[in-house]
C-alpha cells in the first residue's frame, strides 16, 4: 500500500513543491495536455474570455486560441453532443458542464451515447472525452446548484468517474482522465476550489483507481473522497488528540475504477470501516464500498460498516440549514467514538 500524500505515481516528493490552489491546478492540468497532444480542445460556456464561471480556466484562451478554447451556446445537450462528435472523430475534447446539476440536462448522451457507443460498434469507435464539471455543496448555492451527484454516473456502465481532494490530484488525474480511451466524468468539487497544497511536479500523472492513504492509523478506516477528505483528515486529527483514536484516512480519487482493493487493506489493518460522503445516503456511493466489504471482508470486521452521507433533502440555501444535511466533523467524530467502543 502506497502513502500518496506527499508524492506522485511515481514515487517523486511534493513536500518540496510550490503551493498552488485547487482552482489553478484546474487550468494547469488541461494546459499540459493540451501542450502535449494538439488533439486536446476545450469546449463550454464562458471558458474563453471569462475564464469560466470558477476562473478554472483561465489564461487557456490567451495561450491556444479560439480554435481549442471554445465558448459555446448555453446548452448543455449541445456541449455533450458536439464533444461525442469531436471525439469520434480524432480529438481529445475537455467539455464543462457549468455545474454538475446540469449533468441533468444532458443525461440521455452522458447516460445513452457516450458510454456505449465504444461497446456498440466493437471497439471501431472510441469515445475519449472528458466532461468537467464543478460539484457539491457547502457554499448557500441552494437547491440547484449545490449537490453532489457522482452517485449519477455510478450507475452508468461504460463511464469513469474521478474526484480529486487535492490541487496536485487535479493535475495528476486530469492527465489520465484526458489520456483515457473511455469517457471520464471528471468531479471538481466547488468547496475545494480555494483550497492550497503542493503544486504537481512537472510529468505528474495519476492512474485512475488507485485511492491513497491520505493519513495512516490502526484504529478505524475512514473512505472518502473530494471535499470530505479534509474532513476527514480534520476529524482524525480531534480524535487522536482529544481521544487517541488512531483513524486512517483513505482518499479514493476515483469512483471507476474504484479500488476496493486499498479499502480492504487497510480493513484488514482497523477491523473499522466508517464512509464518509455527500451524496444523499439513499443511493450513494458509500453503499457501494460498504456492500463489497460486507461481501469480500467481513471477517475482517469487529464492528458494524456505518455510513455518514447528506441527508435525503433537497439542498438548502441557508448556512446553517445547510450544515445540518451534509455530513461535519463533528458528526465523523461522534461516528468513529462510537465505533471505536462497539
Amino acid at each position: 500500500m502506497t502513502d500518496l500524500t506527499t508524492t506522485n505515481a511515481a514515487g517523486a516528493d511534493l513536500s518540496t513543491s510550490a503551493v498552488t490552489t485547487y482552482r489553478e491546478s484546474v487550468a494547469e492540468g488541461i494546459a499540459r495536455e493540451m501542450r502535449r497532444d494538439p488533439c486536446v480542445v476545450c469546449l463550454g460556456e464562458d471558458i474563453g474570455a471569462a475564464g469560466g464561471v470558477f476562473k478554472t480556466t483561465v489564461g487557456l484562451l490567451d495561450e491556444f486560441g479560439p480554435r481549442r478554447v471554445v465558448d459555446t451556446p448555453i446548452s448543455e445537450l449541445a456541449i455533450a453532443g458536439a464533444a461525442m462528435g469531436a471525439a469520434m472523430t480524432g480529438l481529445r475534447p475537455v467539455a464543462e458542464i457549468m455545474f454538475s446539476d446540469f449533468l441533468a440536462c444532458c443525461w440521455d448522451y452522458l447516460a445513452n451515447e457516450i458510454p456505449k457507443a465504444r461497446y456498440m460498434t466493437g471497439g471501431q469507435v472510441t469515445v475519449p472525452l472528458v466532461i468537467r464539471t464543478a460539484n457539491g455543496g457547502g457554499l448557500g448555492f441552494g437547491a440547484q446548484h449545490s449537490q453532489a451527484v457522482e452517485n449519477w454516473p455510478l450507475a452508468v456502465p461504460g463511464l469513469k468517474i474521478a474526484a480529486p481532494s487535492t490541487p496536485a490530484d487535479v493535475v495528476g488525474l486530469m492527465a489520465s482522465a484526458i489520456r483515457s480511451d473511455d469517457p471520464v466524468v471528471f468531479f471538481e468539487h466547488k468547496g475545494l476550489f480555494a483550497s492550497k497544497g503542493p503544486a504537481a511536479p512537472p510529468g505528474h500523472v495519476v492512474p485512475l483507481g488507485r485511492a491513497a492513504i491520505r493519513r495512516a492509523g490502526a484504529d478505524v478506516t475512514i473512505v472518502a473522497l473530494a471535499s470530505t477528505v479534509p474532513l476527514a483528515l480534520a476529524a482524525a486529527e480531534r480524535l487522536a488528540t482529544e481521544d487517541g483514536i488512531s483513524a486512517e484516512v483513505l482518499d479514493l480519487r476515483c469512483l471507476i475504477p474504484l479500488d476496493m482493493a486499498c479499502v480492504l487493506a487497510s480493513v484488514a489493518r482497523t477491523s473499522r470501516l466508517v464512509v464518509v460522503e455527500e451524496n444523499p445516503y439513499q443511493g450513494g456511493w458509500g453503499g457501494t464500498v460498504a456492500s463489497v466489504v460486507a461481501d469480500e471482508g467481513f471477517e475482517m470486521l469487529d464492528a458494524p460498516i456505518r455510513r455518514l452521507a447528506g441527508a435525503c433533502v433537497p439542498l438548502p440555501f441557508a448556512d446553517r440549514l445547510e450544515d445540518e444535511v451534509l455530513p461535519n466533523v463533528r458528526t465523523v467524530t461522534d461516528a468513529v467514538r462510537r465505533l471505536a467502543a462497539y
